[in-house]
Parts: C-alpha cells; sequence; structure tokens
C-alpha cells in the first residue's frame, strides 16, 4: 500500500503498469459520486432510445394519417442516423472546444427543439425537419455522454459506468413502446403527434441536472486546469494517491511536463482540429490503426447483425409471423422493450467481473443462434396457409431471446470499448468516428429492412443478418483485446498488432505481477 511505504520511509517507484494492480485488487466500493455523474450524463441517452422505440409503434398511426408509402416510412424511421451521424462528428470538435459537459447540455437543448418540431408537424416534410433536429442532438448526446463517463470513471468500474449510457437507451425504449400504447386509445391525429411531443419534457429538466456535474477531468487538464482535474479525480477515485498516479498518466498523455504542478499551466493547443483527422486517419501508428479497425468493426456488426431491424419494426415482424391485432402487436412489443432492459441491466453488473471479450462472444453466439432461429420459424409461417401456434411462439421467443443476448453484450461493449481504447487527444474525435460508423450501419439498415424482406423474404432477411453476426463473431475473437481493468492511458499498449496483441497482453500480466512483489518488499523494508 502506497500509505504503508510513506510511514516506513521508503516510497515504492511503481510504474503505470501497477496501477491497475493498485486499482483492481482493492477492489472498491462503488464510488458515489462518480456514479452520479455518470448517470446524470447517460440520461441523456434516454431520449434516443425513446425516440427509437416510439417510433415503431407510430409509423402505424403516421401511415394512417399521412397517407405515406412504406419507402417513406423507411426514410422517416432510418434518416435520424444519417442526421445523428452529423451530430456525432460535429460534436467530436464541440466537446474539445466546449468540454465535455456543455456538449452535453447543448445536445438536450437540440432535442427539446426537434421534439417540438414533430409533436407540432402537420404534414411529412415538416416531420423531417423535426427528424433533422432531433438527430443532430441525438448525435451530441450519444458522442458527449460516452466520452464523459469514461473520462470519469475509475478503470475498476469503468465497464459499469460506461454501460449507462446504453442502459438508458434501453429504458428510452421501453418508455417509447409504452407511450405507443397509452397514446393508441387517442384519436390518430392526436395520438402520434403526443408520442413524438413528449419527448421534449425530460430534456428541460436535463439540461439544469447536466450543469450540476463536474466537467470531465482528462478535458480540464487538456486545458491546462490541473488544480480543478485533481479536485475531482480525489472525488471520482477512492485515494488522493491514486489521484496523483491517475493525474501523472493524464498529463504524460497530454504532452504536460510532470515537473508542471501549478493550479493553471500553459498547454499548447492546436488552432483546430485537422491535426487530430490527419493523425486518426491519413498517418496513423500501426496502434491507431488497431484501434481504429476494432472501432469501426465492433461499430458495423453491432447495428448490421439487425438490431434496429427487430426494435423498429417488431410490430412489423410480428404482424407477419400471425399476430394481426394492432394492439397485441403493441403489447407483444412492450415485452421485447421489457426483455432487453432487464438484460442490460444485467450486464452492467458484469462487465467488470467477466470481461469485455468473454461477454462479447457469449452475446454474439447466442445472437447468431436466435437469429438463425426466428428466421427459420418465420419462413415456416410464410409458407403454411394454416395458422402454426408454435411457429408463432417460437417467433416471439428468438425475438426475445436476440435482444436479450444483444443487451447482455454487443449493445453496451461497442460504446464502452470505443470509449476506453483511443489516446486522450485522439478520444473525442475516435468517439465521435464510432458514433458515425454505428449510426450509418443503423441508418442504412432501418431504411432498407421493408425492401430487403420484400425481395428475400422476411425469413432470409434474418438468416442474412445471422450470416453477418457469425463474421463478427470471428472477428471478435481475433482482433479485441481485453480492457477491462487497465487504465485509460495503458490500454494503449495492447494495440498495435492486429492478431498478436495475446502476447503483449501477457507481458503486461508478468510485469503488473512482478511490480507487486517489488512493491510488497519495498513496504516489508
Amino acid at each position: 500500500m502506497a500509505g504503508s511505504g510513506h510511514e516506513n520511509g521508503v516510497v515504492p517507484i511503481l510504474p503505470a503498469d501497477n496501477l491497475t494492480v493498485f486499482e483492481v485488487s482493492k477492489k472498491p466500493k462503488k464510488n458515489k459520486f462518480a456514479l452520479g455523474c455518470a448517470m446524470l450524463a447517460s440520461l441523456t441517452s434516454m431520449l434516443l432510445g425513446y425516440d427509437i422505440g416510439v417510433m415503431s409503434g407510430a409509423i402505424i398511426f403516421i401511415k394512417k394519417d399521412l397517407k405515406i408509402s412504406d419507402v417513406q416510412i423507411e426514410i422517416l424511421v432510418g434518416v435520424l442516423n444519417l442526421y445523428c451521424l452529423v451530430g456525432s462528428i460535429v460534436a467530436g470538435n464541440i466537446a474539445d472546444w466546449i468540454g465535455r459537459r456543455y456538449t452535453i447540455v447543448l445536445a438536450n437543448v437540440i432535442i427539446f427543439v426537434g421534439s417540438l418540431f414533430m409533436g407540432f408537424s402537420v404534414n411529412y416534410a415538416f416531420l423531417m425537419v423535426g427528424r433533422f433536429i432531433a438527430g443532430i442532438g441525438v448525435g451530441f448526446a450519444i458522442m458527449g455522454a460516452v466520452l464523459y463517463n469514461a473520462e470519469i470513471s475509475p478503470a475498476s468500474s469503468r465497464g459499469f459506468l460506461t454501460s449507462f449510457p446504453e442502459v438508458c437507451i434501453n429504458v428510452g425504449i421501453l418508455l417509447g413502446y409504452v407511450s405507443n400504447y397509452a397514446f393508441s386509445k387517442l384519436p390518430t391525429r392526436i395520438g402520434w403527434r403526443l408520442m413524438l411531443g413528449a419527448g421534449a419534457t425530460p430534456s428541460i429538466f436535463l439540461v439544469f441536472a447536466v450543469l450540476a456535474m463536474p466537467e470531465s477531468p482528462r478535458w480540464l487538464v487538456m486545458q491546462g486546469k490541473l488544480g480543478q482535474a485533481k479536485v475531482v479525480l480525489e472525488k471520482t477515485l477512492d485515494t488522493k494517491e491514486e489521484a496523483q498516479l491517475r493525474l501523472n498518466d493524464i498529463k504524460e498523455a497530454a504532452g504536460i511536463p510532470q515537473d508542471s504542478t501549478g493550479d493553471v499551466v500553459v498547454v499548447q493547443k492546436q488552432t483546430n482540429s485537422n491535426g487530430v483527422w490527419r493523425e486518426l486517419l491519413l498517418h496513423p501508428t500501426p496502434t491507431v490503426k488497431h484501434i481504429l479497425i476494432c472501432t469501426v468493426g465492433i461499430h458495423f456488426f453491432q447495428q448490421s447483425s439487425g438490431v434496429d431491424a427487430v426494435v423498429l419494426y417488431s410490430p412489423r415482424i410480428f404482424e407477419k409471423a400471425g399476430i394481426t391485432s394492432s394492439n397485441e402487436q403493441l403489447l407483444t412489443t412492450v415485452a421485447v422493450g421489457i426483455c432487453k432492459t432487464i438484460f442490460i441491466l444485467v450486464a452492467t453488473f458484469l462487465l467488470d467481473k467477466s470481461g469485455r471479450r468473454a461477454l462479447l462472444l457469449i452475446s454474439t453466439g447466442g445472437m447468431v443462434v436466435s437469429l438463425a432461429t426466428l428466421g427459420f420459424s418465420l419462413t415456416i409461417i410464410n409458407h403454411s396457409e394454416a395458422k402454426l401456434t408454435w411457429a408463432i411462439a417460437l417467433c416471439i421467443t428468438m425475438v426475445l431471446s436476440f435482444v436479450a443476448f444483444f443487451a447482455i453484450g454487443m449493445g453496451p461493449i461497442a460504446g464502452i470499448y470505443t470509449s476506453e481504447i483511443f489516446p486522450l487527444k485522439l478520444r473525442a474525435q475516435g468517439i465521435s468516428l464510432g458514433v458515425a460508423v454505428n449510426r450509418v450501419t443503423s441508418g442504412i439498415i432501418s431504411m432498407t429492412f421493408l425492401s430487403l424482406y420484400q425481395a428475400i423474404t422476411i425469413g432470409g432477411a434474418f438468416f442474412l443478418f445471422a450470416g453477418i453476426a457469425a463474421v463478427g463473431w470471428l472477428f471478435f475473437n481475433i482482433c479485441l483485446p481485453e480492457t477491462r481493468g487497465k487504465t485509460l492511458e495503458e490500454t494503449e499498449r495492447l494495440f498495435g498488432n492486429l492478431v498478436g496483441w495475446r502476447e503483449v497482453d501477457k507481458k503486461m500480466k508478468e510485469d503488473n505481477t512482478k511490480g507487486t512483489t517489488h512493491g510488497q518488499e519495498g513496504s516489508e523494508g
């Protein structure tokens, strides 16, 4: 222990690697201050979930009221993701300029305006304007929440805390489903507008809640505000010694000399972000190349495996399965939301115990089986003239199984993993790039699903998703190192060799073991 060393007159010099041992071996209780900050930052993500969930049911009534086609429905549903792409890319630069906290505040303001536009829409064009504004806000919200939580969290509970945005998205989806069912009893022209407009209310309160949070300590260091950063680190970590070690690591990553100890220091700042994007995309090091491949891969496979097709079009899937009543379709969809929310909550407690890789591989494997079986059951129903109760039950079970497997691993880990692996100076833009890939893929899936299943049958569509998920499982197994328990600064060492990272991981564990032994010997001396 650091304290024992000081008392005996011996100060053990711990390398950066040993910070992991220090943090994980103590197994500290969850830091309540960091927990509160992470929860507040994540609540904005709930508005994205609400939009996804509520739109799945609202399109039933929008189609009737505005007399629009399936193609227009696909565009309406999926275009939010493309607008979100714009928002997430812009937010990467904004987060480095005004800070992580004010980026989340700005996200809530934009979402508030977008929700009002959608709630008061008089026609399809007006509705699309509202989708554009809300999409920009959602892009800000996703990028800002993931980035803030990663930078405020202790290494020992980073998986738990950085999974909160995904938890809130799932809670939002469930609330959207419940809103569908509640407002479906109103006249058609009023019901869907209330469904969409209700998303404006929480954003007002979230603006003031987020302003009560401290700024990210890593952003403060990047601005040269070492004194403020140290105060935040001492509140979010368990000891002052741990906070000082972490501050030293962040200073090194930010290029600040260790002998700079004033509360405010001068930091060389870039006048624009072109240098960061050049280093990220045009002239990446082997380490950054590996990180980019993992980031693009995990976000691509998360969305291309068809989760948005299930979540956004679940009433249509249940209709194809033989459930014809819109009331029953919405109730079954609520069950999907409940199942997804329960399993994301389970995942939050497993991420720091089981690790990212194990959960990700189990999750993806379960998704492959669920999607293939769902494709089989829908194909049987499609080729049968009689109503097959067992096939309908199997279809519902597999939809629930799919969202459960997704929520327990693939769902939260994509955002968590991306937030952990980028170097400090590339982190904001790197996360925004991951969000961009995620939203573009999601937009393509959601904007083409109806046309896809009409072309290759609905069963064939889910067989295709199963095949994509299987390729994703192989990619994750080969390319993605484990990041559990490692600090953000030392995680970089795992990257640089796409298929040889296991040797580096093994060496890091050996070094940690040696460092622990030397530290104990120093204390005893």
